[in-house]
């Protein structure tokens, strides 16, 4: 076997390397051997990531600079891996779900002109994001962060012929600059306290550090507490948290794969590794922490109350993402980070199932997305319908599918947290799972069951989609039943994430659950019968009366369109932000461009040369007696000084 330390090097340059060929050669390879170099490159980071995985989890580890990029006033900035359980765990779901991705991209979008130019986009993708989890610092960790974000907004905007797209992308990657510069003061902030960038070195020095303040504004402030906070202005970018969540919905622009790549394992992921990876800070913070609790249930709740109005396949699912990330930040709130992660990892598969099973039914219903249009399809797509019914009890929290274990774990530490902000938070996590089985029913029965309405032209050509969307919806629906029993021992015994994450301190609740017991109670925990009433509820509404939600809707108007206007985040942000900016710029334009810079600088200064070359040029006469009469004027006052003087 070759050096550890080279296999951890190639998984990141093989998708490198294939999103070059794809991306860079695609025109000269052809398209058939552009998505064959992609999905090898992939598929190999997978499989090696998947040793590495073996490997961590029979006690291998590693933690070293790569690449020592520059050192500056003793810092050094360097390339750096850190391979422990949580790095492990990640690169493994990233490439998975990647991999899938990858194969289903060759049927969804079989007939696009920018076929290599995708592959090589999301091979970049997952470059990027392996960088992201697998850094030892934060300089890389930085680099990895951008490099999402940046890749992200080119495949929101693939389809840039289409305003919608290029609007949708520009607010992606607007949204997340606010994000990323709390983000990146946090990091410089680290600089400034600890002198390192480096994870192992910051993390050591941190308990020494625990009573330091930074000076401001008139006070000091708890210097942990500010570089947790900021941090987290990070990841509520990328993780989309209330108030930053308003770029997720509108990614749906892109291309459905790219829902799936983004919203499942990867890009929106990242908020949450970050948390987690930097647990032992967040564990001598209980405002930090309480702020990511708080923040986390207001995402889970409202959320999940959106995605029950939507209309469009992928946006319900969009939403749902929303609030499941909610979910995990809830966990991370009250020190349940293994819990956070285990999430993390059943979300990645029954989320990217659900993605990719919409856009089989997009595929089928020839880009129509309003589920107001279907209806009767589980009997042409069997294949789909039982996957994406597969996905959506895993969502709910059925036992014994993944998400069960994973939410219900999230559920009880929550219940058991003395963290300020814990009641709020689990009456929140309890509303949204009713929420969530509603939601994620009303897909399944208005998209699946029922009387079909779907026009007739393409009812004529519904079909099932071809093997090459179906097969990674059946590999995806594997571990959506099974990746919860399986992972659910190992979380709560330490062997999954071990030393990784930082144990919940004394005001923490190490809970000690197995799948079993977890099982066996199910039928007695309050979770499960709301689970089971929003799956009723679904029913009654969109399949035994079908004409109560728009009763509902009618007889509940303002609420129904606040849901619908998402709360007027949009609106506010459009008015304030957008609109204010534009009004703003055209005041300066106005007032300091036009007036002040061209009015009295630049044309003022024009004028005053003209004029005054116009006076000296009426004395440049050519007269004699001109100059003789200012020679004598001129002797004239200089006799007259001098004899005053």
């Amino acid at each position: 076997m070759a050096n550890p330390q080279t296999i951890y090097l190639l998984i990141p340059l093989l998708c490198l390397g294939a999103a070059v060929g794809a991306g860079f050669l695609g025109s000269y390879i052809g398209r058939s051997n552009a998505h064959r170099v992609a999905i090898a490159g992939v598929g190999s980071a997978f499989l090696l990531s998947c040793w590495v995985a073996w490997d961590v989890f029979h006690g291998g580890y590693f933690n070293g600079p790569v690449y020592v990029w520059a050192i500056s006033g003793g810092v050094r900035f360097e390339i750096g891996f850190l391979i422990d359980s949580l790095s492990a765990v990640m690169m493994v779901i990233v490439t998975f779900v990647s991999l899938m991705v990858h194969i289903y991209t060759i049927g969804y979008m079989a007939d696009d002109p920018g076929y290599s130019r995708f592959f090589g986009y999301i091979a970049l993708f997952t470059f990027a994001m392996l960088m992201l989890v697998m850094s030892n610092n934060f300089l890389q960790l930085f680099f990895g962060w951008e490099g999402v974000g940046l890749v992200s907004y080119l495949l929101i905007g693939f389809w840039y012929e289409r305003e919608s797209a290029i609007r949708a992308n520009l607010k992606a990657f607007l949204v997340n600059r606010v994000g990323d510069f709390g983000f990146i003061l946090g990091i410089a902030a680290v600089l400034v306290l600890f002198g390192t960038l480096d994870y192992a070195e910051v993390f050591q020095a941190a308990p020494s550090a625990r009573d330091a303040t930074f000076g401001g504004l008139g006070t000091d402030w708890h210097a942990i507490t500010v570089i947790c906070l900021l941090l987290f202005v990070g990841a509520m970018g990328k993780s989309a948290q209330v108030p930053l969540h308003v770029w997720l919905p509108d990614s749906m622009e892109g291309p459905t794969p790219i829902s799936a790549l983004i919203h499942a394992a990867t890009m929106v992921t990242a908020g949450i590794f970050l948390v987690a990876r930097m647990s032992p800070l967040y564990e001598m913070s209980v405002v930090a922490s309480t702020s990511v609790l708080i923040v986390g249930a207001l995402t889970a709740l409202l959320m999940a109350f959106v995605a029950v109005v939507q209309t469009d396949i992928k946006r319900v699912v969009a939403y749902s993402t929303l609030s499941q990330l909610g979910y995990m930040t809830v966990a991370l709130g009250v020190s349940a980070y293994s819990v956070a992660i285990f999430h993390l990892a059943t979300h990645a598969f029954f989320k990217a199932l659900l993605f990719l099973a919409a856009g089989s039914v997009i595929i089928a219903m020839h880009h129509e997305q309003d589920m107001r249009r279907m209806g009767g399809l589980r009997r042409l797509m069997p294949v789909t319908y039982l996957t994406c019914l597969i996905g959506s009890l895993a969502l709910a929290g059925i036992p014994p599918f993944a998400g069960f274990f994973s939410k219900d774990a999230i559920i009880e530490a929550v219940h058991h947290s003395s963290m300020p902000g814990a009641d709020f938070a689990y009456v929140a996590v309890l509303l949204g799972v009713v929420l969530t089985a509603f939601y994620s029913f009303r897909l399944v029965f208005m998209a699946f069951h029922g009387p079909s309405r779907v026009d007739a032209h393409t009812r004529e050509h519904l079909h099932e989609s071809p093997w090459v969307v179906t097969l990674p919806l059946i590999l995806l629906a594997i571990p959506s039943v099974i990746a919860g029993f399986l992972l659910v021992g190992p979380v709560f015994d330490g062997s999954l994430l071990g030393d990784s994450v930082a144990a919940p301190s004394a005001d923490g609740h190490s809970l000690s659950l197995n799948a079993a017991a977890m099982l066996s109670h199910a039928p007695l925990s309050i979770p499960f019968w709301l689970a089971i009433l929003g799956i009723g509820l679904a029913w009654v509404f969109y399949s035994l009366r079908p004409d109560w939600p728009e009763a509902v809707a009618n007889r509940l108007g303002g609420i129904h369109r606040l849901l619908l206007n998402k709360y007027g985040f949009d609106d506010f942000y459009q008015r304030v932000f957008a609109d204010g900016s534009r009004a703003l710029g055209n005041m300066f334009w106005m007032s300091i461009d036009r007036k002040v810079i061209d009015g009295w600088l630049v044309n003022g200064s024009a004028a005053i040369v003209d004029r005054s070359s116009s006076l000296f040029r009426r004395l440049q006469s050519g007269f004699v007696y001109h100059y003789a009469f200012a020679m004598i004027i001129g002797l004239v006052g200089l006799t007259s000084w001098l004899f005053f003087a």
